[in-house]
């Protein structure tokens, strides 16, 4: 169909105009009512062909509205030219809204995208901050799938590092006698926090946690049979955090896994006279002026190395061993010199990259101020996915029989989770966010808990229909206005999909969902379904049947799970 009318104003313009390969894209028009397709073709050659916008759009609008597909075509101040489809036109073209709901095949042999992104460190339990690179990036991941792109899900743990020194002497000084792999995530942390206090007084207590990680990183067997049992401990607590979120990986190499790889990096860079000596015998990476970057450290003055010597041996590893396309770090804002001069240092090697890029998302700030590990008052993330089901489940009971569900348990769990990743999901990844209990839990307007919902009732219909869809007629004569602008949402999924993939924007799918439900249910509250006489009452159970399955595949991508009842 697209093509087909393009087509039409191709000809116009090059008969009327002596316009040749000038490229005509349609869009949906901003104010609703005013057609199903526009396009400012007319506005951007006006210019060029010395004539009148408008006047460009009126030629335009009258050869348009001779073809078939076509019920009315205007010209509209300045020069847009807005096109009504036929009723026929429309339904033919919801085919690619079906197609969108499946997972495309990734092309054979086709190189795959890793998406770094969650990595807490090992020995602490997620905080509530924890959730924005998790998500994001788990997202990411999906619509990237979603559309036929392989994917390496990477979560690059902090499983290295003077912590493990420092929660050893915590452990042999104030530990219980069980042994460490019996200990919860939160018992560790207490004996990491215990150490700060403690350490506060005693400053020769940081001197024995780098003599304890030292002995680690020597390869003692005692010390490392204690690594290893504090990094179990702690997958072990990850892992039902991210079964809640809906969230999984691919490969769990952490910091640790490069200890031995950074020496050649080191050499190469030296050999290269990429790295040079810096103040107190530092080994450092420089940029030009114009860059307004510093010079990166790359191994301490005391010969100890940094996140740039780690992340260098990193992306060496994934493009010598995983061949990748390209490497997305999900990373908040605040590591967005980091990548730059990582991305620097790179190019300054000469080594065959592949595509890179941070996708940086806002701060998360607190109503109560920062939170802190060390000091030990960190919002856990369990506690915030535990209180929001809690409340949903309180608003379950509160409505007692106007929520139907086979399992109240599960609905609250769903409600409470969906809440909390939708009204993350929901907002642009660029903006700040101030994590806020009434707001992220509200379960009014655009929230989880109102797609959802939308989601059953069409399942309901559905049920009751006693089918699980409808095909559509081959033929309707007229629509009505909620009739139209629905199938205009609905045909909208395919791009909004892509747009979502290219742009690594999720809250473009949650808004659209958001946007989609709003037209459903006005749609469900003007028109009569089941009652409706032939081919009325087809079409409606198909346009019920599209909508549950768009819900239900945007909603998966966002990490959501929807009800069949609510």
């Amino acid at each position: 169909m697209y093509k087909e009318i393009t087509d039409v104003a191709a000809k116009v313009l090059s008969s009327e105009f002596g316009i040749k390969d000038t490229s005509i894209f349609w869009n949906t028009p901003r104010e609703r009512g005013r057609g199903d397709l526009s396009t400012t073709v007319a506005l951007e050659l006006g210019k060029k062909l010395k004539k009148k916008p408008l006047e460009i759009a009126e030629t335009l609008s009258k050869a348009l509205a001779k073809s078939s597909l076509i019920e009315k075509a205007e010209a509209v101040a300045p020069g847009y030219v807005n096109i009504t489809l036929t009723p026929t036109a429309l339904l033919k073209e919801l085919n690619r809204t079906r197609e969108a709901q499946t997972a495309k095949v990734a092309k054979k042999n086709a190189k795959p995208v890793i998406v770094d992104y969650s990595s807490p460190n090992i020995a602490k339990p997620l905080g509530i901050h924890h959730i924005l690179s998790t998500i994001i990036g788990q997202a990411v991941c999906n619509v990237q799938m979603h559309q036929g792109t392989p994917v390496v899900r990477w979560n690059y743990m902090g499983d290295w590092g003077t912590q493990f020194g420092k929660l050893a002497v915590a452990y042999k000084k104030w530990g219980s006698d069980k042994p460490v792999a019996d200990y919860s995530i939160d018992e560790l942390l207490s004996l990491y926090v215990k150490f700060h206090d403690a350490a506060e007084k005693d400053v020769s207590l940081e001197e024995q946690a780098r003599a304890a990680f030292q002995l680690l990183e020597e390869g003692d067997a005692t010390a490392r049979a204690f690594w290893s049992d504090v990094v179990a401990v702690t997958k072990q607590s990850l892992k039902k955090i991210y079964d809640r979120l809906g969230v999984a990986f691919d490969v769990e190499i952490g910091e640790s896994f490069y200890e031995d790889k950074m020496q050649s990096i080191v050499e190469e860079g030296k050999k290269k006279n990429v790295f040079m000596e810096g103040e107190k015998g530092a080994l450092i990476a420089k940029f030009d002026e114009a860059s307004g970057m510093p010079p990166a450290v790359i191994v301490k003055g005391d010969g100890s190395t940094l996140y740039h010597t780690r992340d260098l041996a990193l992306v060496r590893h994934r493009i010598e061993e995983w061949h990748a396309e390209a490497i997305f770090y999900v990373v908040d804002v605040a590591q967005m010199l980091h990548f730059k001069q990582l991305f620097a240092i790179e190019a300054q090697l000469a080594w065959d990259l592949p595509k890179q890029e941070h996708i940086a998302f806002g701060r998360m700030r607190f109503a109560d101020g920062s939170m802190s590990t060390r000091k030990g008052n960190i919002l856990k993330l369990e506690e915030v996915l535990n209180e929001a089901v809690k409340r949903a489940d309180a608003i379950i009971q509160e409505r007692g029989d106007a929520i139907q569900s086979d399992d109240p348990k599960e609905l609250a769990e769903m409600m409470g989770i969906g809440a909390i990743v939708y009204g993350i999901l929901s907002q642009n990844r660029k903006m700040d966010m101030v994590f806020d209990w009434g707001k992220m839990l509200s379960f009014e307007g655009n929230s989880a808990p109102y797609l959802q919902y939308t989601h059953a009732r069409t399942r309901s219909i559905l049920r009751k229909a006693e089918m699980e869809s409808c095909d559509l007629p081959e033929k309707i004569e007229t629509l009505t206005e909620k009739e139209r602008l629905l199938i205009g949402t609905l045909l909208r999924f395919s791009d909004v999909l892509q747009d979502a993939l290219e742009q690594h924007m999720p809250h473009k799918i949650a808004n659209y969902l958001y946007e989609l439900c709003q037209d459903y249910n006005a749609f469900y509250t003007s028109e009569p379904i089941l009652k409706a006489p032939e081919p009325e009452r087809a079409l409606r159970i198909a346009l019920t049947s599209f909508t549950a399955g768009v819900l239900k595949t945007g909603a998966t991508l966002l990490t959501l799970r929807v009800p069949d009842r609510m």
